[in-house]
């Protein structure tokens, strides 16, 4: 699968003394934040980028940029862990809770397909994106977040791998029945836990 992965790894490093039991088992520590993409890069504008949240729910809901920087926004630091091994510690993003998203649609399953901007899709279950454990998010340590890492908008769910992250992000469809996603159907695991080693169908 590496085919499909753009530029972007460093030399790996020791993790700074104290945070090596935050680093999960197959993982090592990476100052940078590698670039890995399934295709190309999407070029979108703020202004055209919207999010939906539909599907099985009492009622479907949308935000156009705009509407969406209406809402509140939350400083997220998390540590990053990438099915490729490397793991990103104390970075920060800013962005929109998915229950603050949830608010008022009433979803009726339990589990979301999440799509993007050009077609990328990874399911999760609805406890993973819940109770205060996932994000839609539009900045990175301070700043606009770039292109090349998911921006304007990306998924944010630290305490999976990395690839649930959605990249370029344009919503959230609530099922009531688990679907593998993109790279769920090329091999990786439905779930996703860096605790648990969980990166391929058999694991």
């Amino acid at each position: 699968m590496s085919d499909f992965f753009s530029r972007g790894f460093g030399g790996r490093r020791r993790p700074p003394e104290g945070m090596a039991d935050r680093i999960p088992p197959g993982q090592y520590y990476e100052a940078g934040f590698p670039v890995l993409t399934a295709g190309p890069t999407p070029d979108l504008d703020p202004s055209a980028w919207s999010f939906r949240v539909d599907g099985v729910v009492g009622e479907a809901k949308s935000w156009s940029w705009e509407e969406f920087h209406q809402l509140p926004f939350e400083d997220v630091p998390c540590d990053i862990h990438c099915v490729t091994k490397w793991s990103k510690l104390d970075t920060s993003f800013r962005g929109v809770s998915v229950d603050t998203l949830l608010e008022g649609v009433e979803p009726l399953g339990g589990f979301a397909m999440v799509f993007s901007f050009g077609g990328y899709t990874t399911n999760l279950a609805l406890e993973d994106l819940t109770e205060g454990k996932a994000w839609v998010v539009t900045e990175h340590e301070g700043e606009p977040l770039s292109a090349e890492h998911g921006g304007p908008a990306r998924l944010l769910v630290p305490h999976l791998y990395f690839w649930k992250s959605a990249k370029w992000v344009a919503g959230l469809r609530v099922m009531d029945n688990d679907e593998p996603g993109f790279w769920e159907s090329n091999g990786y695991h439905m779930h996703g836990d860096p605790w648990r080693e969980e990166r391929y169908w058999n694991d």
